[in-house]
């Protein structure tokens, strides 16, 4: 996703405010609208239906990139439910902060 604005943002202030409260949060509303989405396929994806696509489609997004979402999505419902069953214990805040600038300076691609 591309961000609107090329104003620095404060990533630990940023990802509070999405947590906080998405609809008052700095994303973009074509974000927003893809992260209504992703709360629907948490909470009710047994009911989704093609009318829960229409918001994504007006907002600018297509099947393929909505596809994604989903599939991200479920990989972390797996991923969190596979660590809570097997007792992998967490990670503290400051590796969680570590994993994120790296990840934000390299992306997710290891060599």
């Amino acid at each position: 996703m591309e961000r609107e604005s090329t104003t620095p943002i404060n990533g630990e202030e940023f990802v509070a405010g999405v947590i906080g409260d998405l609809e008052t949060s700095a994303l973009s509303e074509k974000e927003k609208a893809l992260f209504r989405f992703v709360d629907r396929v948490n909470h009710h994806s047994p009911e989704i239906a093609a009318a829960d696509m229409q918001p994504l489609y007006a907002a600018g997004w297509d099947d393929a990139e909505i596809y994604y979402a989903i599939t991200v999505c479920a990989l972390f419902n797996f991923y969190n439910r596979w660590i809570d069953a097997s007792g992998v214990h967490a990670l503290s805040d400051e590796t969680h902060r570590q994993g994120g600038k790296r990840s934000a300076n390299i992306g997710y691609v290891r060599k």
